[in-house]
């Protein structure tokens, strides 16, 4: 073989080596170095932190404050997201018995929860919550207390009695003997504070958080402790979950500190 055609060949060789070798090099480096063995500093912590599209069921009365818990925790658990469908108590347990595709529940009250123990975990009350009556903009009819509802010049809207917030308004009315023939009977807390808002009806029993929502839409009527009904908010992961370990990591959350503050800043009590 000829000199000249030896030294091509080494050089070709050599060539080759150093593609392969940059090749190699690329490979090991960037945002894929750390997934290669899962052992460097960079590496997250899947117990510590799972990942997942979580589904979470929740009582209306927790729109507007569910909505800034689920920011600050995506905020500080990355890679997981967190979905919200808002429903009165008694939907969301008809949906759990009915198979859908969630992963934890948050309800009014402890009785809806109680029926759902062959579908979830144990359940924690996570916070309270009490009722006011919610009277129109400028409170025309002067409503002062309870027993003003009694007035059947006073349309007055109710949640229906399988509703929390409607067991929980039956319940105080009952107790101080008022009798009240609601104009209608609505299917969650937001639907009875909606009516008012809206002219609709001139009166309605809601939470105190929700009635702080709405500005001067309404005017809110505090009804004294003993005349109240305390409403408690457990919550719990489900065992039809897909998550399981990122369900609980969230349910367990919401008894944090950084839960907690978000929760009462929104007028919730501590449970």
């Amino acid at each position: 073989m000829s000199p000249t055609l030896t030294r091509r060949r080494t050089v070709a060789a050599a060539a080759l080596s150093a593609a392969l070798l940059a090749g190699l090099t690329a490979c090991g480096s960037g945002d894929d170095k750390p997934a290669a063995s899962g052992t460097g500093p960079s590496a997250p912590s899947a117990s510590a932190a799972p990942q997942a599209n979580l589904t979470v069921l929740a009582a209306s009365s927790l729109t507007d404050v569910f909505k800034a818990a689920g920011d600050a925790y995506q905020k500080s658990h990355p890679g997981t997201k967190v979905t919200f469908s808002f429903a009165g108590s008694q939907e969301l347990a008809a949906q759990v018995k009915q198979g859908a595709p969630a992963d934890a529940l948050v309800t009014a009250d402890t009785k809806t929860m109680d029926g759902l123990k062959a579908e979830t975990g144990d359940p924690k009350i996570i916070a309270k919550n009490r009722l006011v009556i919610a009277a129109g903009k400028g409170n025309p009819f002067k409503i002062d207390e309870l027993k003003d509802l009694a007035d059947t010049k006073v349309k007055v809207v109710l949640a229906a009695p399988e509703v929390p917030v409607g067991r929980y308004s039956k319940q105080i009315l009952d107790a101080q003997k008022i009798e009240v023939k609601p104009v209608s009977q609505e299917p969650n807390v937001r639907a009875v504070l909606s009516k008012v808002e809206l002219g609709e009806a001139d009166a309605g029993l809601v939470y105190k958080t929700d009635s702080a929502k709405s500005g001067d839409k309404v005017v809110t009527v505090e009804i004294p402790d003993d005349q109240n009904a305390v409403a408690s908010y457990p919550a719990a992961t489900l065992k039809q979950s897909k998550n399981a370990e990122a369900a609980a990591a969230f349910v367990a959350w919401l008894s944090t500190p950084e839960a907690q503050k978000i929760l009462q800043d929104a007028g919730f009590q501590r449970p």
